[in-house]
């Protein structure tokens, strides 16, 4: 053992460093926020409760029943059942989410193509029992209507929702002969 070593040990130099720490923070005002009085405003694109879109012409929700999001899901917290009606559509009889087993990582928000299930930034909910936290299909649209409609709804899915059609566009003829000349 050095020197050093043993008049750390000694005199506990690192506890006393500690110490200076927190006496040096501890006049300084806090930074707690009282909650129920003092919200914080959810930042754009939060992940927060489910919903289902409504489609804003039909008024009916976007989802077809594909499955992608819950083929997505790492926690298999959703689940879709669907049948087939008259025309031999695909129709989605339930849609449910496991909200106490979601990590909110929103892969279903990226999976679905038709843009039907978003995370709302409403992130201030709670229950007393398992069932008030299992979202059902009607629920779910009820939130899409409370938390996301008119144009809230339209603003989050113009700024949040990838891919779009003009992400798919076709290249100019120029583009491509500039191109074929540098690779010769």
């Amino acid at each position: 053992m050095t020197a050093n070593e043993f008049i750390k040990k000694v005199f506990f130099i690192e506890i006393l460093k500690g110490l200076a720490l927190t006496l040096r923070h501890f006049f300084t005002p806090s930074v707690t926020r009282q909650y129920p009085t003092e919200k914080r405003e959810p930042f754009p694109g939060s992940r927060g409760l489910h919903a289902l879109v409504r489609d804003p012409e039909t008024g009916r929700e976007k989802c077809v029943g594909c499955g992608l999001c819950a083929a997505m899901c790492p926690s298999q917290c959703i689940h879709i059942y669907t049948s087939e009606d008259d025309d031999h559509k695909k129709v989605v009889d339930r849609y449910e989410v496991e909200v106490l087993r979601c990590v909110y990582c929103a892969f279903c928000v990226e999976a679905c193509p038709y843009g039907a299930i978003v995370l709302t930034d409403h992130f201030e909910y709670s229950g007393y029992s398992r069932e008030e936290l299992y979202y059902t299909k009607d629920r779910l649209l009820h939130n899409w209507d409370k938390y996301m409609a008119n144009s809230k709804g339209r603003e989050y899915l113009e700024k949040f929702w990838r891919p779009k059609s003009e992400d798919f566009g076709v290249p100019a003829a120029g583009h491509h002969q500039a191109e074929g000349k540098k690779a010769t």
